[in-house]
């Protein structure tokens, strides 16, 4: 099989170094490999396949004969330097929210809407890459979806640091040996033993960045613009994964939990979790390291008879940024070379 010429931006950051891992770990078909960062990173590298790679800054030119760029360096450097890529020749998958909700470009989670990458094996382009918390959601979504239909959406997230980068980990370690008048940097309060209910800039309607992008890449995702999604999301002081506490008012009536859990036992993606024992249930522990999406405690609302619930838990690092680029990489290079 032909090898494949891949690029990395923002390699010295947690999800590019993620990228990295997971190239090596799911064999990906990898020829040459370039790695980039900020100019603070010069003089870096970065190890993949028994061999170091030092880390390249951006400059004109630098994506030639590269087949697939990934980038994780934040939206600035995503809207200037992904259509570079392109220009080059190269697919750019994008973590960034910079292209996330232009009409010109496709919002993918390959288990969901991935039929959409067969149109582009040819012809270089931007995929966005969704938001974390997003990715989960509707992997769990999906098989409710297409079998019962889904009216509308609620969902409350409990969001680790590793989201907010290695800086967000770091400061929730060190906040933890001062707990007492720390200073954060990071984050708009304190972290340790603490909660915060605030992901980004706030709105005039008092929504933050980190809730539209759910209530909007979700309904893109799923393809349903009628789909009605409320969401909540609140920081923890936990190093990874997010988990979801998610509310589905299906269009269908009158279920039993065998069928629901039937429906979500055939999602891509998906694994359910000692269905049989309501004690048992899926953590941001047990899934941080892990590829799937989790989901537990499973149960209908006390009042009504078309409402569900469930308990939503994947790596934000993994499913939520870069095992999810990666498997659409995997997808397009599959189509191409069949």
């Amino acid at each position: 099989m032909k090898k494949i010429n891949v690029g990395v931006v923002g390699a010295t950051g947690v999800v590019g170094e993620t990228f990295i891992e997971l190239l090596q770990e799911r064999n990906f078909r990898v020829g040459d490999l370039k790695l980039f960062a900020s100019d603070s990173s010069a003089g870096m590298s970065r190890k993949f396949a028994g061999r170091d790679y030092p880390i390249s800054m951006l400059e004109p030119s630098c994506f030639k004969g590269l087949d697939i760029v990934f980038f994780s360096a934040g939206e600035g450097i995503s809207k200037k330097w992904a259509p570079q890529a392109v220009a080059s020749g190269a697919f750019a998958v994008d973590n960034s929210s910079a292209f996330r909700m232009d009409d010109n470009f496709d919002l993918v989670v390959p288990e969901v809407n991935g039929d959409l990458l067969e149109k582009h094996h040819q012809k270089p382009t931007i995929i966005a890459n969704p938001n974390c918390s997003t990715i989960q959601l509707v992997v769990a979504l999906k098989p409710l979806q297409e079998k019962f239909g889904i009216h509308d959406v609620r969902v409350a997230s409990y969001q680790s640091v590793s989201g907010a980068g290695r800086d967000g980990m770091n400061e929730l370690l060190e906040n933890l040996k001062e707990p007492k008048g720390f200073s954060p940097k990071v984050f708009p309060k304190a972290i340790a033993f603490n909660s915060i209910p605030q992901i980004g800039e706030f709105d005039e309607q008092g929504f933050c960045g980190e809730e539209q992008k759910i209530m909007f890449e979700s309904k893109k995702i799923l393809r349903q613009k009628d789909l009605k999604v409320s969401a909540f999301t609140v920081r923890i002081p936990s190093l990874n994964s997010h988990a979801e506490a998610v509310w589905v008012r299906l269009k269908t009536n009158d279920l039993n939990k065998a069928q629901i859990e039937s429906c979500l036992s055939l999602g891509q993606g998906l694994k359910l979790i000692d269905l049989k024992d309501p004690e048992k249930y899926p953590t941001q522990s047990f899934a941080s390291g892990k590829d799937p999406v989790y989901v537990g405690r499973i149960h209908a609302e006390l009042d009504s008879r078309d409402t569900w619930m469930m308990w939503v838990v994947a790596d934000n690092l993994r499913k939520g940024a870069a095992l999810n680029g990666i498997q659409i990489a995997e997808r397009i290079f599959d189509i191409s070379m069949k």
